[in-house]
């Protein structure tokens, strides 16, 4: 199962130390997988990729105009995120999912995934979107194959029109377990894209579902379309979601899982640290499930990978 949780506006350093205490939760095997959508305040992250030449603006411009600079592990290069635009941070362990041959789900296959469950989301929404080859994330004003093979588009010639990001994704996985994710532009002010190189890339611009439907009212709220996403992912991955309504449940259900002693009123000043403080990180949950206790045998899963935005 996979549950889903929309946090709506949250910032970005609390987003992090959030994903911190989930990944910990998920690498013990105290939670299933999780996707967090939500939106940020504008901020500018920089993957362990990225060049500082691709901020455009200044550092005092930056701040005059509100947004924060943010160095963080996920592959890629520079991105944007700001209001009007869903984030989505998927939690998921990889060793508990399967690729579409019925093989060990690897971080590429992950993200190919992701961009299905994105590229599906525009056709609910009557936006037509792909794959470019060599280039991770999802365009518009594309020729695409059918939606789950290598078919792309290879160059730019072959687009009328020329192709437009709407949505950018980078990834980080250790011990098995990703984080980070999507931006998936909605109603974002494209002119803050203006603050930088978007991913790195000079030559094709960014879009935003407000700039490719026919009617930019009558799109939903980002609440709606991240349910409308979870359902994607749900669809994509071949699992079922559960919509969370709170952080606190997800936690208690966590404090609940087997193995995990009942807190005291006497705790000790370790029980009171961070949860992604208190739990150390291991290469296997320790609830077991049958998926992963079928793979014991087959090589051990990337430590630590990053894939580009």
């Amino acid at each position: 199962m996979i549950q889903s949780l929309y946090l709506g506006r949250v910032n970005y350093a609390e987003a992090l130390r959030l994903q911190d205490e989930l990944v910990a939760l998920r690498t013990e095997g105290r939670i299933g997988n999780v996707l967090l959508l939500l939106e940020h305040p504008p901020v500018l992250t920089l993957g362990r990729n990225a060049r500082r030449a691709n901020i455009l603006a200044s550092d005092e411009l930056l701040a005059a105009r509100g947004v924060t600079l943010h160095e963080i592990n996920r592959g890629g290069d520079v991105t944007y995120h700001g209001p009007g635009q869903l984030i989505g941070y998927p939690i998921f362990d990889l060793r508990s999912l399967r690729n579409l041959s019925g093989g060990r789900l690897g971080p590429v296959d992950f993200v190919r995934l992701m961009e299905e469950a994105l590229i599906r989301l525009c056709g609910e929404l009557g936006v037509k979107a792909g794959r470019i080859c060599g280039l991770t994330g999802v365009w518009c004003h594309l020729w695409w194959g059918s939606p789950l093979d290598e078919s792309c588009v290879t160059t730019a010639k072959d687009v009328p029109g020329g192709e437009r990001k709407i949505a950018a994704i980078g990834i980080h996985v250790a011990r098995g377990v990703t984080s980070h994710g999507f931006a998936f532009n909605v109603t974002t002010d494209l002119r803050d894209f203006g603050l930088i190189n978007p991913c790195g890339i000079t030559d094709k611009p960014v879009t935003s579902l407000a700039n490719e439907v026919r009617d930019p009212a009558a799109l939903p709220t980002l609440e709606v379309l991240a349910h409308l996403a979870a359902r994607q992912f749900g669809l994509v991955f071949g699992e079922p979601v559960e919509m969370l309504e709170s952080l606190d449940a997800l936690r208690a259900q966590a404090q609940s899982a087997p193995g995990v002693a009942p807190e005291s009123p006497a705790s000790s000043p370790r029980d009171q640290e961070p949860l992604a403080q208190k739990f150390q990180a291991e290469d296997t949950p320790l609830q077991v499930p049958p998926a992963v206790e079928r793979l014991r045998q087959l090589p051990r899963p990337v430590k630590d990978r990053s894939i580009l935005a």
